[in-house]
Parts: C-alpha cells; sequence; structure tokens
C-alpha cells in the first residue's frame, strides 16, 4: 500500500471513531445534563471534522496528545456510569486513567463520585436587555448550554424598535456573524407571537425604552435574571430599574460597575456572591483576562507593582471614519487608526483582587481589529524567574490549578490575533513571548474580548442561578517548583 493510500485509510478510521461520539455526545448532554470538553474546549455540537480538529488543536496549544480511541472509550464508559449534571473533561479523565492503571469504570465511579446521583439543575429565567456583539453571543452559549431544559434558561431579550422588519433582522443577525461565523443551528421567527426560535428555543422579543415598565410575567416568565448589555446604566440606582419591572428578581451588568458594586471575574471572586445578591457587574472583557494571570503569578512570585499595556480591536463606540465623539480621540477613524485611550482595567482588578490595589497602572490602544485583543503585563516580582520557569508554571496552572477555565497556554511561534477567536478562556499566555530578567517581567496575554467575556460572564450567571455543573475531574493545585 503507498503512502497515499495509507493517509487515506487512515483518516477514515479517524472519522469512524469521531462519528460514533457524537450521539454518545448528544445524548450524555440531553439525558444526563453532562457537558464533555478536552481541556475546556466543548465537544457537544460538534459535526465529525470538528472533533478531529479539536484533538488536533489541544495538542497545538501545548496539551498531550489524546488519542481518538481513548476519548471513545471514556465516553462509552462515562454512558454506563451514568453521572448527573457535570462539566466533565474528558482528556484529563483519559489522562488520569491512564496514570492509574486502573479498570476505567471503576475509576471513573471514584474520580465521578461528586457527580453521581447528582440532581439536574434547577431551570432559571434569563432576560437579555440589550442584544448588541456580547447580547448575541450570550444568546449562543446559553442556547447551546440548554441540554435537556434544566439551567439556564434564555426566555426574552428587550429592545429598542429599529425598523419594520426589526424582528427579521435581530434573527438575521443572531444567524450571521461576520467574526464568529454562523449560528450552528436554525434560527426562525414567529412574527406573529414577536418571537425568535433558535434550536427549539422560543425567544420572546420585547421592545421597551425603559426597564421598569416591562412586565415579563405577562410572557410566563418569572424570577428571572435579567443580564443589561447597554452599558447604559453602570451604578445601583439606575441598574434597580429592572427590578422595578414585574418578574425580574436580579440583575447582571456586563461592564464594570461603579459605586459598592461587587465586580466578580468568575474563578476568582465568583464565591462571595451571596443568593442576596441583586445586582452585580461581570466585570470588562480586560479585566477578566488579566486578573486570572495576574492572580497566578501573585500567588508564585508576589508582585510588587505592575503595568498592563491593552492593545485592543476597536468597538461600536467607535466611528467608522472621523465623526464627533465625547471621548477624546475615539472620533477619528477606528478602522484606519491606532487610538490611545484610556483604560480602568488595571485598577479594575483591584475591585476582584484586593491584594493588588494600588500596584497597577493601565493604558489602552483601539487597533483596527474587529475582535481579539491583547494584554501586556510589565511586572515587577519580589521573587526572580527565568523565562522557562513562569512558562512552566503558567502551562500548568492553565492544565491542572482552579484558574483552568480562565487560563490557557500556547507556545507557537505562528500563532496571530485570528487564531484565537472562540476562545472559551478568559485570556491566553503566548509562552514564546514572554520576557524575564531577574525581578522585571513581560507576559503577553492573548483573549477573545467578545467570546471569551461572555463565557465568563455565563459562569457567573450559572453561579447566580445555581446552575454551574460540578467540574470534573477535582483540580489539582499547581505548586512552582516540583
Amino acid at each position: 500500500m503507498d503512502d497515499l493510500a495509507a493517509h487515506r485509510d487512515d483518516w477514515k478510521v479517524r472519522e469512524e471513531l469521531a462519528e460514533r461520539m457524537i450521539p454518545l455526545i448528544g445524548g450524555l448532554n440531553r439525558d444526563r445534563d453532562v457537558v464533555t470538553s478536552l481541556h475546556g474546549h466543548r465537544l457537544l455540537g460538534l459535526s465529525t471534522t470538528g472533533i478531529l480538529e479539536v484533538h488536533e488543536r489541544v495538542a497545538q496549544l501545548g496539551h498531550e496528545q489524546l488519542a481518538l480511541e481513548d476519548t471513545l472509550a471514556v465516553l462509552e464508559a462515562l454512558r454506563e456510569v451514568a453521572p448527573g449534571a457535570s462539566s466533565l473533561d474528558v482528556a484529563r479523565l483519559a489522562g488520569e486513567h491512564a496514570a492509574s492503571g486502573r479498570d476505567l469504570h471503576e475509576f471513573l465511579r471514584e474520580a465521578l463520585a461528586p457527580a453521581l446521583g447528582a440532581a439536574p439543575a434547577p431551570a432559571v429565567d434569563v432576560v437579555l436587555y440589550g442584544f448588541g456583539r456580547i447580547g448575541r453571543l450570550l444568546a449562543r452559549i446559553i442556547i447551546s448550554h440548554t441540554g435537556g431544559g434544566s439551567g439556564l434558561r434564555l426566555r426574552a431579550i428587550v429592545v429598542r424598535r429599529g425598523s419594520e422588519n426589526d424582528l427579521v433582522k435581530r434573527a438575521s443577525l443572531l444567524l450571521r456573524d461576520s467574526v464568529h461565523g454562523r449560528f450552528e443551528g436554525s434560527v426562525d421567527v414567529d412574527e406573529e407571537r414577536s418571537q425568535i426560535i433558535a434550536n427549539g428555543n422560543r425567544i420572546q422579543v420585547i421592545y421597551s425604552d425603559d426597564p421598569a415598565t416591562v412586565d415579563y410575567t405577562a410572557y410566563g416568565i418569572h424570577d428571572a435574571i435579567v443580564v443589561d448589555n447597554t452599558g447604559r446604566w453602570r451604578d445601583e440606582a439606575g441598574l434597580h430599574r429592572h427590578l422595578e419591572a414585574k418578574g425580574a428578581a436580579r440583575v447582571l451588568l456586563t461592564a464594570p460597575g461603579k459605586g459598592a458594586l461587587k465586580n466578580i471575574v468568575h474563578g476568582i471572586n465568583d464565591a462571595t456572591i451571596e443568593p442576596d445578591d441583586r445586582i452585580i457587574s461581570a466585570a470588562s472583557c480586560t479585566t477578566n483576562a488579566i486578573t486570572p494571570v495576574l492572580k497566578a503569578v501573585d500567588e508564585a512570585y508576589g508582585i510588587v507593582r505592575g503595568h498592563v499595556e491593552t492593545v485592543h480591536s476597536f468597538t461600536n463606540d467607535q466611528n467608522l471614519i472621523d465623526n464627533f465623539h465625547k471621548g477624546d480621540r475615539r472620533g477619528r477613524s477606528a478602522v484606519l487608526n491606532m487610538v490611545i485611550t484610556e483604560t480602568g482595567a488595571a485598577k479594575a482588578v483591584a475591585r476582584a483582587l484586593p491584594e493588588l490595589e494600588g500596584r497597577l497602572t493601565g493604558s489602552a490602544i483601539r487597533v483596527p481589529t474587529p475582535d481579539v485583543s491583547l494584554a501586556v503585563l510589565h511586572l515587577t516580582l519580589e521573587d526572580p524567574a527565568t523565562k522557562d520557569e513562569l512558562n512552566d508554571y503558567l502551562r500548568r496552572a492553565s492544565l491542572h490549578s482552579k484558574l483552568r477555565q480562565q487560563i490557557d497556554y500556547v507556545e507557537s511561534p505562528e500563532v496571530v490575533s485570528t487564531d484565537f477567536v472562540g476562545s472559551h478562556r478568559a485570556g491566553i499566555v503566548d509562552g514564546l513571548a514572554t520576557i524575564a530578567n531577574d525581578r522585571d517581567v513581560v507576559l503577553y496575554v492573548w483573549y477573545d474580548n467578545e467570546y471569551g467575556y461572555s463565557c465568563q460572564v455565563v459562569r457567573v450567571l450559572e453561579v447566580m442561578a445555581g446552575s454551574h455543573p460540578v467540574v470534573l475531574p477535582r483540580r489539582r493545585e499547581v505548586t512552582l517548583r516540583a
């Protein structure tokens, strides 16, 4: 057999293995409320080639190569072990099982003990107030998490009417996205009921200019969490208007909150969310990207001081061509210029990580790209570090620490910003770009300021709703030196 035929036959075998995984992945989600992933990369909804691609991708990002046969074996065993609602990392389960040398079913029953018999998460209504870049991505993520119908349920969006065919246009924007691609599934409209139907989920479209006047109960929506994506109100007084609406119980702001509002970065301070917290903030995309990395570095080396320089994609707040803008420089064309602007992300870190209060400064440059940004962290450490030592620590933190849902790590001389579109992590450390000179270090952290941030927002939503699944296998704490 020649090499060409051998490669073709090998591909067919790999395709067949991936095809056998699809019903197992879907069945675990529908029947057991189990979400499966490979090192944080979700398997649910992937095609045959998508499953093959994600196996290659996690290897390219520095994780150990995972054989398709091992993934299939774990998925088949999971069907028999039948865990309850949980988020399971198949790659880590396979790796830990191989190291244990034990029977697979016996190993899984022990590793997944916290999820055995776990009840489905309570169903909680969610309303998106605003349906822009973040709102539509939140809709996509929540819909993909619907599974058997427990947990977060997207029930409505609230917008200002833009045109006579507003409903059709809103649905089209959900279906098609120039940055993130086509919605995975079907999108239709029920104009008579003013609803968007996405993958069987009926989403009520409500038109209003005032959050206090909406009656959600008229649409069968009760005790809802309202996610404010507009940024129009940032303090407790303004956001409290949502709570005057019938059927609204809590509010989550997708922007930095002002005053005494809790600013939550999932993985850092989400444990401070109390059942009686009625209004909280999910902070900013940049704060979510840098805080986990800063937390990890501070725990291992100690941060004396630092400066955060954010190279940020342009946003809708800027002008396409030069025009008046109330902000300095932001009136100049976003697609033609690098624009120096302010950022409160460095100071906002202290809202989630008080131990860094007063140690960080920050600035930002908006650049002509539509998505994915880069934070450059210039840090002075208490303890010295070499590049290899620091990178190895952050790589292991991305795999095994309590922050592995937030931090990713990559070593490739070819990666550029578009490679991180769609990343589920809050930030990705670019190991090859790290600079370390004794106590002075520079870290480069990529982040999808739209999708990665939206994933963080959904994690906060799940904590508020009491529906955040147990993540297994249990995370192991990393230490700086073995």
